[in-house]
């Protein structure tokens, strides 16, 4: 790695100094360096969207395929405009209270460093976003989800991430002044879109016979299993980037980072595997990948504090969580269609303690617990609250809810006029006026 970055800043010094006439300054080709690994990992991070897409398309039924898939690509359009707008300023501007930034909204004018740092955050707003859309997959009204999502990363994620990460540009926030630890995210990013997604899916209900009349859970099929194991893996590609592209510098953390990243998302997927076996049930891909995907949530917040044995231990714990998790939920008679409250808010939150519990240095301190607890109670209290508050002002509003005949047909049908599966599913309808008429 040092090797190949010492390569890149030798070709950056030569067609620097070729291009412009001048030799730059050591200060000049670090700074490029670290541009150049941000905005790097940055795109990884924007990867990560096809992922989320694959995930939640694939454990989603063939009906609502292209939906699903539509708010995920939607949101990484709207959100990055909105985080633009109004998120980077609540998010990084000049926090003088402790709560939020109030400069830097509609940036035009920054220096260099300053828009590759916009960019990284703009991919973790589209993320935290992302994680509603599995949850409330095929029932929800496209135009209120697109709603919602510029809630989220205009105000819910903005607003707390100023709290735990301070400012970019002067002052800082309460929590973070308090100590609290979460380097790239498992609370600030994981457990507020867990929190999100919980509060959807309350709103909107379960979908149509998912539990029956006496209260019996139902599981009801994905479609496409190939595509949630591809979608895992290239959201554990992806989370190279948001973990060590977290340093904000290409220097000699990143390999730790990223062997924590790896190891934590192995053991994840081996703790959901080993759960299964103690409790005598079949070991299913889509638990297998929701295991590592805990993993990775888990050791977001300490991947860079953290040891690699207690990234191992914090990853085996996400994996039996994503196990255990979902069964809580659905004994509440709560819908997830893809677990997305157990994956995200559940192992966001046991990352979020784990990285105060195993800090490197400072083992098992209660004040750093304490800490951490306090910022995983807020981040549930602020997330869940507001986004409880938006959904059901939204449905009261606009409706969230899709009518019994559209999601019996496939939101595919009623909300885009496309079908994913066209040669297996009934296409008439698309060239009538019937489906206009029903909207």
């Amino acid at each position: 790695m040092r090797l190949d970055l010492k390569l890149i800043g030798i070709l950056i010094l030569f067609f620097s100094a070729n291009t412009f006439g001048a030799e730059p300054s050591i200060m000049d080709l670090t700074h490029s360096l670290n541009s150049s690994w941000v905005v790097i990992t940055g795109a990884l991070v924007f990867f990560m969207q096809a992922g989320f897409a694959l995930v939640e398309s694939g454990m989603s039924r063939a009906k609502n395929s292209v939906n699903v898939i539509m708010k995920n690509y939607m949101d990484a359009c709207v959100c990055s405009v909105i985080f633009w707008a109004l998120g980077y300023g609540l998010m990084f501007g000049a926090n003088n209270s402790g709560w939020f930034g109030a400069s830097h909204f509609f940036p035009s004018d920054m220096a260099g460093w300053d828009w590759t740092f916009l960019f990284f955050q703009m991919m973790f707003a589209a993320t935290t976003t992302t994680i509603a859309s599995g949850a409330m997959a095929e029932r929800i009204h496209f135009h209120a989800y697109l709603i919602g999502a510029c809630v989220i990363a205009g105000l819910i994620y903005p607003v707390f991430g100023s709290w735990a990460w301070g400012s970019a540009h002067g002052g800082t926030g309460w929590l973070k002044e308090l100590g609290f630890i979460d380097f790239a995210g498992s609370t600030v990013v994981h457990s507020i879109g867990g929190w999100v997604a919980l509060a959807g899916i309350i709103v909107l209900g379960p979908r149509l016979g998912r539990f029956s009349p006496s209260g019996e859970s139902r599981a009801i099929p994905g479609h496409n299993l190939s595509m949630v194991a591809l979608g895992g893996f290239i959201l554990w590609f992806g989370w190279f980037g948001f973990n060590a592209g977290s340093t904000l510098a290409a220097n000699i953390d990143i390999g730790k980072i990223a062997l924590n990243t790896h190891l934590s998302a192995c053991a994840g997927a081996l703790g959901y595997m080993l759960t299964t076996k103690v409790f005598k049930q079949p070991i299913l891909l889509t638990g297998t990948v929701n295991g590592s995907l805990g993993g990775l949530v888990g050791i977001t917040a300490g991947c860079a504090t953290m040891d690699p044995q207690f990234a191992l231990v914090t990853g085996l714990i996400s994996g039996i969580i994503t196990y255990i998790g979902p069964k809580f939920i659905a004994s509440f008679k709560i819908d997830d269609v893809v677990d997305a409250v157990s994956v995200h808010g559940f192992c966001g939150a046991w990352g979020t303690l784990a990285a105060g519990i195993f800090f490197a240095g400072d083992l098992f301190s209660l004040e750093r617990f304490s800490i951490q607890g306090a910022g995983v109670l807020v981040a549930f209290v602020w997330g869940f609250g507001i986004a409880l508050i938006c959904y059901y002002l939204i449905d009261k509003i606009v409706g969230m809810r899709a009518s019994t005949l559209h999601e019996q047909r496939g939101l595919d049908f009623t909300e885009h006029a496309e079908l994913g599966y066209p040669e297996f599913q009934d296409t008439r309808g698309l060239n009538s006026d019937s489906l206009h008429s029903q909207r």
